[in-house]
């Protein structure tokens, strides 16, 4: 699977695997992928820990960080808003309506400690007072890539990775995104259709991507929603992609951090069973449809507040859900659900991170001998 982008990256496939699970990185990366690292929520201190662990396992083997730079969120002209501060801004209508979701579900409480350890590190990293400190921690250590999930990279990040000889991509969902990156002077553009998991838009993968190849012509494209099989990559390959963006299939390996509860509603979900909604970050994204999505979406829900408030507001309710989602049938159970793509209908066993990276790979070599077997017999006749 040589392209340019396995060449620019150094590694013998061009598949890229989102994580926020370090474990899923590093095998990965291991297995001749590209593991990518989502940071947004760590702290500096935490990123430290887990990029040390990464180039631990890894052992000089290329791997990304992956960050939320978008332009629009609550704070933005002052520069961000201090984690100390945002529950300050948390209206009393949508903490109410929220405390009124776990009342009426059953969720138990939190003790104190917890609490306390929620609002003391809690929050997402979103604004450059937030994310310059992890971009610090990041180019000391040695990563290849560093990718932006949502908004365009900033001019100066952009000149510093280059100046550390990083690479920089950034995810698009439409052309326009794509080519606005693209002048930005980014290595990679990840053509992300509305089927992926997490913040997406509304053009599907296969409409959007020989548009972005197109519009950004000779940047290098990768391909990102709707892909866990070699049959997907190889879809992705001939619609000119030079490699694909993974995130939602490495939810149900071994290695990764989701939820028991969730990561069996994963494995029973069928690919109808997501939804695009703004009820845990802010701005859509896909995810599993659940008790807790059906409830925003109520003619009576408040509106969701802006990035990173909404974020703010939920923390403490989804530790408390996810805490109590193993008990079979609680209201919790049903309130349970994480980002996720239409894809999780594909997604029915739990198998280590390198055996997908590998059955990938064996799939697409055999859909790729069927295409060599097709023209060569066209040829022929």
């Amino acid at each position: 699977m040589q392209t340019r982008v396995s060449d620019m990256l150094g590694v013998e496939f061009p598949i890229l695997a989102f994580s926020h699970c370090r474990d899923v990185v590093a095998a990965v990366t291991n297995a001749g992928g590209f593991g990518v690292l989502g940071a947004v929520a760590h702290s500096p201190e935490q990123l430290e820990i887990d990029l040390t662990w990464i180039e631990e396992q890894v052992r000089g083997r290329p791997y990304g960080l992956d960050l939320l730079l978008p332009q629009k969120y609550a704070g933005a002209d002052e520069g961000g808003i201090d984690r100390e501060a945002v529950r300050q801004l948390l209206p009393p209508e949508q903490q109410e309506f929220v405390d009124d979701i776990l009342r009426r579900y059953g969720v138990p409480e939190l003790d104190e400690e917890t609490k306390s350890m929620i609002f003391r590190g809690g929050g997402l990293s979103i604004s450059p007072k937030g994310y310059e400190p992890l971009l610090d921690i990041a180019f000391a250590h040695g990563i290849r890539l560093v990718a932006s999930a949502l908004g365009p990279p900033p001019p100066a990040l952009i000149e510093r990775a280059h100046g550390s000889d990083v690479l920089v991509a950034a995810l698009a969902g439409t052309r326009t995104h794509a080519e606005r990156h693209n002048a930005a002077g980014v290595d990679l553009i990840i053509a992300q259709g509305t089927e992926a998991g997490g913040h997406t838009g509304e053009i599907s993968t296969l409409v959007l991507v020989p548009e972005v190849v197109e519009a950004v012509k000779p940047t290098p494209v990768l391909a990102a929603g709707g892909i866990a099989t070699g049959r997907q990559i190889a879809a992705a390959m001939a619609l000119g992609a030079e490699g694909v963006w993974c995130g939602s299939v490495w939810l149900t390996t071994e290695e990764a951090e989701t939820q028991p509860a969730v990561k069996q509603k994963f494995l029973a979900a069928t690919s109808k069973d997501t939804v695009r909604s703004r009820s845990l970050t802010g701005k859509p994204a896909r995810m599993l449809r659940s008790a807790w999505t059906d409830e925003w979406e109520k003619a009576d829900a408040p509106p969701p507040l802006q990035m990173p408030l909404q974020t703010a507001l939920v923390a403490e309710a989804q530790l408390r859900i996810n805490r109590s989602a193993t008990t079979e049938g609680s209201g919790a159970q049903e309130l349970a659900n994480y980002f996720v793509g239409q894809v999780v209908g594909q997604m029915n066993r739990i198998r280590p991170a390198r055996q997908v990276v590998l059955d990938m790979v064996t799939e697409y070599a055999d859909v790729a001998q069927q295409f060599a077997d097709q023209v060569a017999e066209t040829a022929g006749t």
